[in-house]
């Protein structure tokens, strides 16, 4: 399965945070791009707001791509009708709410509208792909191409198969990938919460734990992260950390740490409830850090994503 640069449009259905995010990946890229919403308007809208963020990015000499603002913006159309938005495309991303029975029926409606060859992929963070595609008839070219929050700043991209994807899928999800500048990751098959949210969500558990049991503030663990394990994981992954961490590598690392990190393992609590009385406790630390209002919660965001964005340079 292959795609042409003749016929290289896109369609992404959604025009929220993640539909916008994929389209200013994708037409850095050069691709053609089509944005569909089934709300009247949104998808104009989401242009005018994409139109906003890359000449900000400009500015900031962040703009992906070789092409400048006006080239990528003159690749990007906005549709409400589903059909007109599908006409073209050999890829076609799902990005919806996240929530199954929605992206069932925008996939059964997708499928109406598109030949046998063109590749059908979800942006879900959770939904296994047998799910997701359930009502599919063709299920051998659908794909989930999960993005990191925000896409254009955290390039990985989870790609997790559906049980009936064929090979030259994953194949051309990967290359596509890879030509915008995503950094795409393949799992071999799907499981709950895939990869990066299963790590994710170990890390969180340990972390709650520890605050719940009184060990730690808030404050302290996610320094923890921030000064600790997070200035190397944002060049090197934990499996790499522990082949460079001792003399003669892996088998070195393992010899000398493996009952250490067995018996420290063994003596973790139970699943946190992320309910009650602990849930109070976590909300009001790091409510007191950065309260729960509008004003501060976005100035945290748009301070996230400065800093992504310079590490994103940084790692060019």
């Amino acid at each position: 399965m292959s795609h042409s640069k003749e016929t290289k449009t896109i369609t992404i259905v959604g025009s929220g945070l993640i539909g916008r995010s994929w389209a200013m990946v994708f037409v850095s890229g050069g691709y053609k791009v089509k944005i569909y919403d089934n709300q009247p308007g949104q998808a104009a809208k989401a242009i005018t707001e994409i139109r906003k963020q890359l000449e900000e990015l400009q500015q900031a000499q962040m703009l992906r791509g070789s092409l400048g603002v006006s080239e990528q913006l003159a690749l990007l159309s906005c549709h409400d009708d589903l059909q007109q938005a599908l006409e073209g495309a050999f890829f076609v991303q799902e990005s919806v709410f996240e929530e199954l029975e929605a992206k069932q029926s925008v996939f059964q409606a997708v499928e109406s509208h598109v030949g046998e060859d063109v590749v059908l992929s979800s942006s879900t963070s959770c939904l296994l792909p047998s799910n997701v595609f359930s009502r599919i008839q063709n299920r051998s070219r659908c794909i989930i191409s999960h993005p990191v929050n925000p896409p254009y700043y955290v390039r990985l991209v989870e790609l997790v198969p559906h049980p009936d994807t064929v090979p030259a899928v994953m194949e051309l999800a990967y290359g596509l990938m890879t030509e915008v500048g995503q950094a795409p990751v393949r799992l071999r098959k799907e499981i709950d919460g895939f990869a990066l949210n299963r790590v994710q969500y170990a890390i969180i558990a340990e972390s709650w734990r520890l605050v719940k049991d009184g060990i730690i503030s808030v404050e302290d663990i996610d320094l923890v992260m921030t000064e600790g394990l997070g200035m190397r994981y944002a060049f090197i992954g934990p499996i790499e950390t522990m082949h460079l961490n001792a003399p003669q590598g892996m088998d070195d690392y393992l010899q000398r740490y493996r009952v250490g990190m067995r018996r420290v393992l063994s003596a973790f609590g139970p699943i946190p409830e992320f309910a009650g009385d602990e849930a109070a406790l976590v909300t009001q630390e790091i409510s007191e850090l950065i309260p729960a209002d509008q004003e501060h919660l976005s100035a945290r965001r748009e301070r996230r994503d400065r800093l992504l964005m310079a590490l994103a340079k940084l790692k060019k």
